[in-house]
């Protein structure tokens, strides 16, 4: 029987609740989560079912000091996992938690965290969008022959998964910002 599996999955930047139902998802199946790769693969090794939460926190600053941001973490029962594109993975059994207990421990925690996903990952991909994506289609779109037209029209699907991204994440953060209140 084998004890390891790897499953490659997708999740865009605002989708990382997603990501930490589906590491819970598999952990419950009796999969433990072991690494993420950066083909995307996550792997697991065969282990008993067992109800674990995972959180993931984005702070590449804590990189610079990550014995002490680690250690905060495991000062409240989390296991550190890994980092990966500036998210820390960790998890921790359900029944050590105290109800609905998340790293973020308040509402204005969450909205740090997702300003911290906005410099650190939204920003440049709007810069990425603003200086490359628009005038290389604009640019694609005068040229008079049908390559042209054929890389106007990639540059133009980029855009709206662009856009698609960018609205995500802004009605989370909408939502989140609304719970402040």
């Amino acid at each position: 029987m084998k004890n390891n599996k790897i499953k490659f999955r997708f999740f865009t930047i605002p989708q990382w609740r997603q990501e930490e139902q589906f590491l819970r998802r598999e952990h419950n199946n009796g999969w433990k989560f072991t690494q993420l790769n950066a083909l995307i693969c996550y792997h697991f090794e065969k282990c008993e079912p067992e109800d674990v939460v995972y959180q993931l926190d984005y702070n590449p600053d804590g990189r610079t000091h990550k014995a002490e941001y680690v250690q905060i973490f495991r000062d409240c029962g989390w296991e550190y996992l890994q980092d990966y594109a500036g998210y820390s993975y960790f998890r921790k059994p359900a029944f050590k938690m105290d109800g609905n207990e998340e790293i973020f421990s308040d509402n204005s925690s969450k909205l740090d965290f997702m300003r911290r996903v906005f410099k650190g990952r939204i920003l440049p991909l709007i810069s990425i969008f603003l200086c490359i994506i628009i005038p290389q289609m604009l640019f694609q779109l005068h040229l008079k022959n049908i390559y042209g037209r054929i890389f106007a029209g990639i540059f133009a699907g980029l855009g709206v998964l662009y856009l698609i991204l960018f609205l995500q994440f802004t009605i989370q953060f909408l939502k989140y910002r609304k719970t402040q209140k």
